[in-house]
């Protein structure tokens, strides 16, 4: 296992992340994605502890709340200390039927966390995470409650999810404006089919030193090799009866088919080969990825012992590229080799 520090943080972490979407299965669509009891999900800890695995996810809207429940006492169940897990969780969705039972104000944020403590059986997150952008209250009130959870102790940095980038951008600005913790992380979702984060956040996220959590680095399990142009799949899976994230399936076919000679050539899933190449983006700090059962988890904890080669990478690269776009194909005319930008800058003399 890899590990990188959390953004501009000191903190370490593996740059494979368990997500427990898998853990519980109560409520609404949550049987869809994953339906694990305590002691499936006692297993799958343990084995991603054992593969050096120190990062979780979890959030307190997963299986309306059972998954952060089950995700404390599996940590417990481990019999490894408390402090050899980052546990991250996200407040913000629908938690109850109150007009103030969601979003990002100070309020439901102080709710929120004392709610995920008593959850999770733990009296500190290491990452709370603002599940999704909150178009009513002011960034600048978020901050202040986030803040005031890291001097209090209940939690050690927190992160976006979801956020524009001009908005996480306003995020940073007001927060050293005012003295305030940056924001450590940026949920999001990013994959070889999907690589639409490129245009504008991850560039801000290099710029500024923000630390990158990859969701559905699979697109939902459709780049693990099991599906058809035709439709066809396992029976029972996540994209048959939970067919999210949206993905252009034309392309995200174009991209299967690109990885499989890869795959073949290092003996390997096409599920490692698509994390492979999420995690060799220098953006990117951990990619979250969640099982079902301890086998799906291997195949693809196997991932961070795949080095892809240059001309690999090149070639999923131009099949995934995206089509150009305004401002970045005229920042590409002004600033590409024949636009004299060189001559400007002493390059040539």
């Amino acid at each position: 296992m890899r590990y990188k520090t959390l953004g501009g943080t000191g903190l370490i972490v593996s740059e494979i992340c368990l997500g427990t979407m898998t853990f519980g299965g109560r409520g609404g669509f949550w049987p869809a994605i994953g339906d694990l009891e305590q002691a499936g999900a006692d297993a799958i800890v343990a084995r991603a502890a054992e593969a050096g695995v120190n990062f979780i996810d979890t959030a307190d809207i997963y299986s309306e709340g059972l998954s952060e429940e089950i995700t404390g006492r599996a940590m417990r169940n481990s019999g490894r200390p408390r402090t050899d897990f980052v546990l991250a969780t996200k407040v913000f969705g629908r938690v109850g039927p109150g007009v103030n039972d969601r979003g990002a104000s100070r309020g439901h944020i102080m709710d929120g966390i004392r709610a995920s403590l008593k959850r999770l059986g733990t009296d500190y997150v290491d990452l709370y995470q603002i599940h999704g952008f909150d178009a009513v209250t002011p960034i600048e009130e978020t901050l202040k409650a986030l803040d005031d959870l890291i001097r209090q102790g209940h939690i050690r940095y927190y992160g976006l999810s979801n956020w524009p980038a001009w908005a996480l951008m306003k995020a940073i600005g007001l927060a050293d404006r005012l003295g305030l913790a940056r924001p450590a992380t940026l949920q999001a979702y990013y994959t070889l089919a999907g690589r639409d984060l490129e245009r504008e956040i991850a560039p801000l996220l290099l710029a500024e030193k923000v630390g990158l959590m990859v969701w559905s680095p699979l697109a939902g399990g459709l780049l693990s090799g099991k599906y058809g142009r035709d439709g066809s799949g396992p029976d029972g899976s996540r994209r048959v009866s939970f067919d999210f994230p949206p993905v252009n399936r034309d392309r995200a076919f174009d991209c299967i088919d690109a990885m499989r000679p890869v795959a073949d050539a290092h003996g390997v899933s096409v599920a490692q080969v698509a994390l492979a190449f999420v995690m060799s983006r220098p953006f990117v700090t951990s990619a979250i990825i969640g099982a079902r059962n301890t086998a799906q988890l291997d195949d693809n904890l196997a991932a961070s012992a795949l080095a892809l080669a240059p001309e690999e990478l090149a070639a999923l690269e131009a099949v995934s590229a995206l089509p150009a776009e305004y401002p970045g194909w005229m920042l590409a005319r002004q600033t590409g080799p024949d636009s004299g930008v060189g001559i400007l800058k002493g390059e040539n003399g």
